[in-house]
């Protein structure tokens, strides 16, 4: 029952949009304009998520409207839109009129460039919470399409070289995104700072076991550390607990199920792993000051969300 009703409940998982899942991939560099495969899919790409790729979007005209996690942001051009690995997305974009570039890579890319980029890399991460950034002038949206065609014509002749040349490109891209991104951020920064290896590890170890395991003592023994020097190492790099890396991890899972599925409560409260739907109701509401219910019924995206909830699809009937 558990296999069944996890494969019913799975937001789509692709390598690249409507291709199967690639685990393995590295090395991977892929560049197309966005009209090639939006085009044929009627203009609107579905929710999904990739699990091991960074994909950049450098919309040079038209605009739409974009799911991010359970959230609905519109956008319009020129904007370039971030979105890091295993975040679930879609698009709605403006038919016939939407034209642009996107660039995906897994991170082993830019982070084989040297220690610039990967930090570059990490930066984009934390900008990509707000996933649009707006090019305030002709010169930005100028150098990044430049950079997207060059990168294109790169991929596409495949000269000797080439793949160091596509990898500079994305270096490139990644950096000038980055330090756009952080001009927009409140704080002004553009400090890129170095991705902390230990919390790396954590995020990784999270995604593949948070649906059953909660205590910082599992993970602690996974990187061969006590849990206490886990948490202090954690809250010094990262500025949070690794409990509330693993809850938010959770917590992200729970709203996906309560978005993009039809699933009971209780189903998802056992799908997560909690005692009872009750449970997993307090959780949830210590969480986002909200009830699974009310987010599911009324799309309320819940404190600390920073745009409008995307509307929930119609919920199916689902068999035994």
């Amino acid at each position: 029952m558990l296999g069944s009703m996890r494969s019913a409940t799975a937001l789509p998982l692709f390598h690249l949009y409507g291709d199967p899942p690639d685990d393995q991939a590295f090395d991977f560099v892929h560049v197309e304009t966005l009209s090639s495969r939006s085009s044929i899919h009627n203009w609107t790409i579905q929710a999904h998520r990739h699990r091991n790729l960074f994909q950049i979007f450098v919309v040079e005209r038209g605009g739409g409207e974009m799911s991010f996690e359970t959230a609905s942001v519109a956008f319009k051009a020129p904007a370039a839109i971030l979105v890091p690995p295993t975040v679930a997305h879609g698009f709605r974009y403006l038919p016939e009129v939407s034209e642009g570039w996107v660039v995906t890579f897994t991170e082993d890319v830019a982070e084989a460039i040297g220690e610039r980029s990967a930090a570059a890399l990490e930066r984009l991460k934390a900008l990509a919470s707000d996933p649009v950034v707006p090019l305030a002038s002709e010169g930005e949206t100028r150098r990044l399409v430049a950079l997207c065609r060059d990168l294109h014509e790169e991929h596409f002749l495949a000269r000797e070289g080439h793949r160091i040349a596509m990898r500079s490109y994305i270096a490139l891209i990644a950096v000038e995104v980055a330090r756009l991104a952080a001009s927009r951020a409140r704080t002004g920064t553009v400090t890129l700072a170095i991705a902390d290896p230990t919390v790396e590890a954590l995020r990784r170890l999270i995604e593949n076991h948070f649906r059953r395991e909660r205590h910082i003592a599992f993970y602690a023994a996974k990187l061969a550390v006590t849990p206490d020097r886990l948490n202090d190492h954690v809250k010094r790099a990262a500025g949070v607990t690794a409990g509330h890396l693993i809850r938010q991890r959770v917590l992200t899972e729970a709203k996906r199920q309560l978005v993009f599925t039809n699933l009971s409560i209780g189903e998802i409260a056992y799908d997560l792993a909690f005692a009872d739907p009750s449970h997993f109701a307090r959780f949830f509401r210590k969480q986002t000051g909200t009830t699974p219910q009310a987010f599911r019924s009324h799309g309320h995206a819940g404190k600390g969300d920073r745009v409008q909830p995307l509307e929930r699809p119609a919920r199916r009937r689902m068999s035994a």
